[in-house]
């Protein structure tokens, strides 16, 4: 697993859907994850240091986990499967651990308000620049395979990720 932090938050101009770039600390890997506009709200407040009036979902999981008596020790987005990437949230209560199922979103919206390391796996990252344009996933028979995406990836040019609006 490599730790990462969130690089860039945007519109994807190309498919008109928000996407969350995250980078390789202190290196030049990447990966794109598109995801839903709520989540894309949630990482944004977070990170530009907005505070809400009242708690949104990804305060409540935060406030649960504190609550319960439990720590986020790490978020980890662990495997892409069939367009869709899934993450965990690692936790820890009484000295023992949680594993949590998570959307990648959801994770890192939720680490971030707990100061918790996101890391991911090897096989996901590729080099600044090679992400492609349009998001990973697609209707019935459009479906990639982690070797399909690297392939993909790798032939990628900067000019081809597209444009974000920030």
């Amino acid at each position: 697993m490599i730790p990462v932090q969130v690089a860039k938050l945007g519109l994807d101009s190309a498919s008109n859907t928000y996407v969350v770039v995250l980078q390789e600390r202190g290196g030049e890997r990447v990966l794109p994850i598109w995801i839903g506009r709520p989540e894309a709200e949630a990482i944004a407040l977070q990170v530009h240091g907005v505070k809400r009036e009242r708690p949104m979902t990804h305060d409540l999981c935060a406030s649960l986990i504190a609550g319960l008596g439990a720590t986020l020790r790490r978020v980890q987005v662990t495997r892409l499967e069939e367009s869709t990437f899934y993450a965990e949230l690692h936790l820890s209560r009484g000295g023992a651990p949680i594993v949590v199922d998570a959307r990648p979103s959801d994770a890192i919206a939720v680490a971030l308000r707990l100061d918790a390391p996101i890391f991911v796996h090897e096989a996901l990252l590729g080099e600044e620049g090679e992400a492609g344009a349009t998001p990973p996933v697609g209707g019935e028979g459009d479906a990639l395979t982690a070797e399909e995406l690297q392939r993909h990836l790798e032939h990628m040019r900067p000019e081809d990720f597209g444009r974000f609006s920030f």
